[in-house]
């Protein structure tokens, strides 16, 4: 079987950190999919205000997720906190992406849960069509 491998980009322009909460937890007793997307999804907002735009409005226009990407190295557990480190990479006309490593502190030392890419393209929900990303945008979440 074939598994996703992502790499992650060297520099990350925000962290953030996240309590596990015993309602991210499945019956396997551990953080499940839904949950970790919910923690990405979390990080991007934060990410997103951080430069002080909203999925809705960076730089006039809105957000849409194309496509995502998990790899799941480390079980995250009810009570944890995870560090999330966010960046923005890869634009072209109509999007680009967002980068995600998920960790843990054990004895100082960052210990990674997770990785994840998220495929983020500029939109237009009136007309329901995609739109060109804005030079600002790409000029702020590139140059932190």
């Amino acid at each position: 079987m074939q598994r996703i491998k992502l790499s992650l980009p060297e520099k990350f322009a925000f962290t953030t950190s996240i309590r596990i909460r015993i309602s991210d937890i499945n019956y396997g007793g551990h953080v499940g999919n839904d949950a970790f997307l919910s923690l990405i999804h979390e990080a991007r907002v934060q990410f997103y205000k951080h430069f002080g735009y909203s999925e809705l409005n960076i730089g006039g226009v809105a957000t849409i997720m194309a496509d995502v990407a998990i790899e799941y190295k480390k079980e995250l557990l009810q009570g944890n906190l995870v560090y999330i480190d966010v960046t923005a990479n890869d634009f072209d006309k109509l999007g680009f992406d967002i980068y995600y490593h998920l960790y843990l502190l054990e004895n100082d030392k960052p210990i990674t849960a997770g990785k994840a890419k998220t495929g983020i393209m500029c939109f237009d929900y009136a007309t329901k069509k995609k739109v060109a990303i804005p030079a600002e945008v790409i000029e702020k979440l590139s140059n932190y």
